[in-house]
């Protein structure tokens, strides 16, 4: 059985979930089928996404990558605003990033390494990428850093998250108009893209927006399902909101993503499972990072500020600066994979034993 095949098998957790949730069933059994659940209604989303992709040309089908890229997290993300779970959704922004960066690029690069060897791609579109990540963390550090001297002004403290994500939402757009605009070497603005433009659509335009209305459908049920088991989940196995949010949340939204990039890394095509990668993070933490805090202020209840605690701070710039000197010479080997792949393990491990940690400091004290 095809990879694709086994991830659409799991579409039977979708109703499992919710007989489950209506009948009163264990917390963590729901939270798991609610897990199960999202994985392949994300997949029928992308799949949705790039069929519409290649009935409207590559232009307006980049526009609809950019922008429902990680249409899954940012439900989820939302139903947790709404529950009140703003730790769970500031680590679910930092575990995306790091998740991309270093467990689906480190996968991308050691298997595509150990199958082809050394592997190249355009230094230039990748360093790009790497430097608008790096501006990315300066621009979610910068509310973190300076809020120890403003938090006790609240309005103040609130102006300067709503001002970084105004920027951080227009620089997002100049990317994504830079992207369409560009010339690559060849004098093709589209050299570097997923190539939809050259395949031939599988689905009717009326089927694509069908399937990705009733995906879309799908992930808000099961999102509300799982964050209402999340305080269970966190009771029973003792795990926090951030260990929740840094690992388990990004890996369920985004990891039929993540298998392509990994797949098209094994065809020996590193310049788009980069694209892939690093196009996801810039996603996350240039225009889903802003627009949730904006959308907290519609909620009404606790607002979102983009700031972060030093082990989050600490985390992204390591990640981001270690994937930005792999990415700048245009070459890369299963050894920098597997690299990405011990800071990821490195990292789960602390944000593990993080909470236990601060619990018995607090205890001692």
């Amino acid at each position: 059985m095809s990879l694709d095949r086994i991830v659409k098998a799991l579409l039977i957790f979708v109703p499992v979930a919710l007989i489950v949730n209506a009948t009163g069933g264990s917390p963590e059994m729901i939270f798991l089928f609610a897990c199960l659940g999202i994985i392949p209604l994300a997949d029928l989303m992308g799949e949705a996404t790039e069929e519409l992709a290649i009935h409207t040309g590559p232009k307006l089908g980049g526009l609809l990558n950019a922008t429902l890229g990680n249409a899954a997290e940012l439900i989820i993300t939302i139903f947790a605003l709404r529950e009140g779970l703003v730790d769970l959704v500031k680590a679910s922004i930092v575990g995306s990033i790091l998740g991309n960066l270093l467990l689906v690029l480190g996968f991308s690069l050691l298997l595509g390494g150990l199958k082809h060897g050394l592997q190249k791609f355009d230094p230039r579109t990748a360093g790009l990428n790497a430097t608008l990540l790096i501006l990315a963390v300066v621009a979610l550090a910068i509310p973190s850093l300076f809020d120890v001297a403003i938090q006790s002004n609240k309005a103040a403290e609130l102006g300067l998250s709503e001002g970084v994500a105004v920027v951080m939402i227009l620089l997002y757009g100049l990317s994504v108009v830079y992207s369409f605009t560009h010339r690559t070497p060849n004098g093709d603005p589209h050299a570097h893209e997923t190539g939809s433009e050259h395949h031939h659509a599988k689905w009717s335009v009326r089927t694509s927006v069908i399937v990705l209305v009733v995906a879309t459908l799908g992930i808000v049920f099961m999102s509300e399902v799982l964050v209402g088991a999340v305080e269970h989940v966190t009771e029973t196995f003792g795990l926090s909101e951030l260990f929740i949010g840094i690992i388990i949340v990004p890996l369920v939204g985004n990891i039929a993503e993540h298998l392509v990039a990994v797949q098209v890394a094994m065809k020996n095509k590193m310049e788009l499972s980069l694209a892939v990668s690093l196009g996801s993070s810039l996603q996350v933490a240039l225009f889903v990072a802003p627009v949730l805090v904006f959308i907290s202020l519609l909620m009404g209840g606790q607002t979102l500020l983009l700031v972060f605690s030093s082990f989050e701070i600490i985390a992204l710039i390591a990640t981001v600066l270690v994937a930005a000197f792999i990415a700048l010479d245009g070459e890369s080997n299963w050894l920098e994979g597997a690299m990405l792949l011990a800071v990821y393990a490195m990292i789960a491990l602390a944000f593990y034993f993080l909470p236990a940690a601060q619990a018995a400091v607090h205890a001692g004290g």
